[in-house]
């Protein structure tokens, strides 16, 4: 007779939902986040299918032979912190619930990989940018010349700005609240000429309703499935605009305007804990890194420009 291993699947697919379910209702995480964990945890479970073993009872060695696994793959040490994070935070579940007596991610080190500068865009790039979003004077340029005022000028996630609503910004006030990770609220400013923007585009925004949808809440409306821009339009948007500039589009996508946003803060003298803030970083080890990018920058343009740096370079 062939053993069912029906059972142990079902106690261990109940048992990650009873976690995601703790992580979304406790801790509050996003919808992103509570995706993540349920992929990486599936992979693990995945793993674990082709010996018979249940992924609630797997102990050390097996967590071990996953990460051996993913690392023999080439998979990049960041996603495999990741997917042991997932691990770490489902079997402190099952600790602290009484369903195991152990940890078996308890003494396993996360992989270790040294972490990116981020890319940034100059001034010059993002007042090229503007200027080619301002020169159309439709809808849609209007559209275009908000977003950018948001992602550069407010440092907004892409995901923040797709979900913002009509609400969040129908406020006089030189800020705007934004929901972030883990639904944590804070504030981002609103420039004079982020406002002008909104303003003016507000004007025209019902050229983006949909038919029928009187009520759609979102700033960015669409007439797309969603009702609202996705973050992939928000990424072809601003390439486009990038190409239009004379910008290399490689270089841009929203992610890069909120990392503009954070570096020249810190170049212009922005205390760290501010732009940690103003971010939503939950750690200001996150936000440590942008001291790095407005470092290797302000050693460029000295060497570059500074007339001692120039004559050493003649002197070699």
């Amino acid at each position: 007779m062939t053993r069912s291993p029906a059972r142990p699947k079902a106690d261990s697919a109940h048992l990650v939902e009873a976690f995601l379910d703790m992580m979304s209702a406790e801790r509050g995480a996003g919808a992103n986040t509570l995706a993540a964990y349920r992929r990486d945890l599936l992979d693990f479970a995945g793993h674990l299918s082709g010996k018979g073993a249940d992924p609630a009872k797997a102990g050390r060695d097996q967590v071990r032979g996953f990460l051996t696994g993913l690392s023999a793959s080439g998979m990049a040490a960041s996603t495999q912190a990741r997917k042991l994070s997932a691990l770490r935070q489902f079997y402190g579940f099952l600790y602290g619930e009484g369903i195991r007596e152990d940890d078996p991610t308890q003494t396993i080190a996360a992989p270790q990989a040294r972490r990116p500068l981020p890319k940034i865009l100059s001034g010059t790039d993002l007042d090229a940018m503007l200027a080619a979003a301002a020169e159309d004077s439709t809808p849609q340029g209007l559209r275009l010349t908000l977003i950018v005022e948001m992602l550069y000028g407010g440092g907004l996630r892409v995901s923040e700005l797709a979900g913002l609503t009509l609400a969040a910004v129908r406020t006089r006030e030189n800020f705007i609240r934004i929901t972030g990770k883990g639904n944590k609220e804070r504030l981002s400013p609103m420039s004079p000429a982020a406002r002008e923007a909104l303003d003016a585009y507000l004007d025209v925004r019902a050229a983006f309703v949909p038919p029928g949808d009187k009520n759609n809440r979102y700033l960015f409306a669409s007439r797309g499935e969603d009702g609202f821009l996705t973050r992939r339009r928000f990424h072809q948007l601003l390439k486009a605009l990038a190409q239009k500039s004379g910008v290399d589009p490689a270089k841009v996508s929203p992610h890069v305007l909120r990392h503009a946003f954070a570096t020249h803060l810190v170049e212009g003298g922005a205390d760290l804990r501010s732009v940690q803030t103003l971010l939503g970083h939950a750690d200001i080890a996150t936000t440590q890194i942008y001291t790095h990018v407005a470092r290797d920058h302000l050693t460029k343009v000295m060497r570059g420009a500074h007339p001692l740096a120039k004559a050493v370079k003649k002197a070699r």
